[in-house]
């Protein structure tokens, strides 16, 4: 005669199933934010916030700064504006001065 597994049992195995589902369908989303991130990242990466053209990176006095193409904005990227904080007020108005139309 086949041995049933008790009610115990049977539920220990369906909750155990049921974490393994849930695990899977954890790292599949995991997995697609990941993918969906790379892919705005690719889309969005040197693009202006504001208009959506080309950025052009430029360097002055060691700070990489990004300017737009069409509509001339000036981008910072983090850490940027504490180094152009540290310039000295001649060297800051030149710098400023070098983004002017």
């Amino acid at each position: 005669m086949p041995v049933r597994p008790s009610e115990k049992e049977e539920e220990f195995f369906a909750r155990e199933e049921f974490e393994r589902k849930k695990r899977l369908e954890a790292e599949k989303q995991s997995k697609l934010e990941a993918e969906g991130k790379k892919r705005l990242k690719e889309l969005h990466y040197m693009h202006c916030p504001k208009c959506g053209n080309k950025l052009i990176e430029i360097e002055y006095k060691n700070i990489l700064v990004d300017k737009c193409s069409a509509c001339d904005g000036i981008w910072l990227d983090a850490g940027e504006l504490e180094e152009i904080s540290k310039l000295e007020s001649i060297s800051l108005n030149r710098w400023f001065g070098v983004f002017r139309k």
